[in-house]
C-alpha cells in the first residue's frame, strides 16, 4: 500500500476520534425557498459548513449530498463523515439537507442542488474558498442530485437582486460515489424514480432526468466509485455514465470493486473497499485540487 494511502487512511481514523467543527445549519434561501409546501423542517434545505483549520485549508470546497432514495438522508455516514474526511484533506465541505418526495417532486430537489452549489460560490471568500475549485460529491440518490447538478448547470443571472443567483451553479468537479444516473427502467432504482419524478412522469422528463443522456464536453471531470455486485442501485448506473463521458471528451475516472453491498458510505468495516477514499484523494491531487 502506497504511503498516500496509508497515509489517508490514519487520516479516516482520526476523523473518526475527532469530529469536525461544524457550523450551524444555514437556509439555503433565508426568506423561504421557493416552492415550500410549509415552514417545517423538511420545508427548508439547509447548507452546514464544515471547515478545515485555516492552516490546513487547501482553498478546494465540495458540496456533500447524502443518499436515502430521495424518502430520507443518510446524513451520518454520507455527510458528517464525508464532511470530516474532506476535511482532514484541507478541503472545505458543505453538507446539503434538500427537499424530498414523496412530499416534493423535480425540479424541486434540483433547485436545491443548484442553490448549494451557487451559495458557496457567491460566499467563497467568506468562507476561504477559491470559487473555481468547488466540486460535489453524492452516494446513491445523492450521487443523481451530484450528477444533475453537474449535467444541468447555467450561468446565473447577472440582473437578479439576490446575489447568490447572479453566480454560476456549475461544479468544478464531480464525485459519484455508487450513484443513481438513470431513470430509465432497466437500470434506475424504483424508489429514487418514484420519490423524484412521481407515479407516472412523463417520458420527456425521465429522458431529461437520466443523466447519462445530457452530458457534454462542458459536464464537469468525474470520479466513480461501484460495486459490481450492488444489490440497490445496479453497477451499470456508473457504466454508462462513464461512457457518456468519455465519448463526450470529459476526463473521468472509475473504479469498480468486484464485490460489495449498497451504501458503505467511506467503507469503514468494508476492508474490500476501504480504498476509495486514497483513491479519490489521488484523484483530487492529480487534478490540483490538495495542494502541493
Amino acid at each position: 500500500m502506497s504511503f498516500t494511502r496509508v497515509l489517508t487512511l490514519l487520516l479516516l481514523l482520526a476523523c473518526a476520534a475527532a469530529p469536525a467543527a461544524a457550523q450551524t445549519a444555514l437556509p439555503l434561501w433565508p426568506s423561504g425557498a421557493p416552492g415550500a409546501l410549509g415552514t417545517a423542517p423538511e420545508d427548508v434545505p439547509t447548507l452546514t459548513p464544515y471547515l478545515p483549520p485555516a492552516g490546513k485549508a487547501n482553498g478546494t470546497a465540495v458540496v456533500v449530498f447524502p443518499g436515502g432514495g430521495y424518502a430520507h438522508l443518510a446524513t451520518d455516514h454520507e455527510g458528517t463523515k464525508v464532511a470530516e474526511w474532506l476535511n482532514s484533506l484541507g478541503v472545505a465541505a458543505f453538507v446539503v439537507k434538500y427537499r424530498l418526495g414523496p412530499k416534493y417532486h423535480h425540479p424541486v430537489m434540483l433547485h436545491d442542488g443548484q442553490r448549494a452549489v451557487r451559495t458557496v460560490r457567491a460566499r467563497a471568500r467568506e468562507w476561504g474558498v477559491n470559487p473555481d475549485r468547488i466540486g460535489v460529491i453524492g452516494f446513491s440518490a445523492g450521487g443523481h442530485m451530484a450528477s444533475s447538478v453537474g449535467t444541468h448547470f447555467d450561468a446565473g443571472n447577472t440582473s437578479a437582486t439576490d446575489p447568490v443567483e447572479r453566480v454560476s451553479s456549475r461544479p468544478d468537479f464531480m464525485m459519484l460515489i455508487y450513484p443513481v444516473i438513470t431513470m430509465q427502467d432497466a437500470y434506475t432504482h424504483a424508489g429514487s424514480k418514484q420519490n423524484l419524478l412521481g407515479d407516472k412522469p412523463d417520458p420527456d422528463l425521465v429522458w431529461l432526468m437520466s443523466n447519462e443522456l445530457q452530458v457534454t464536453p462542458r459536464t464537469p471531470p468525474t470520479f466513480l466509485v461501484h460495486a459490481t455486485t450492488d444489490p440497490v442501485v445496479p453497477v451499470e448506473n456508473s457504466l454508462l455514465f462513464y461512457k457518456a463521458l468519455h465519448e463526450a471528451g470529459v476526463p473521468v475516472e472509475m473504479h469498480l470493486y468486484e464485490t460489495g453491498p449498497h451504501g458503505f458510505g467511506l467503507a469503514q468495516g468494508f476492508p474490500k473497499l476501504a480504498s476509495w477514499p486514497a483513491l479519490a484523494a489521488d484523484w483530487m491531487r492529480g487534478r490540483g485540487l490538495l495542494g502541493s
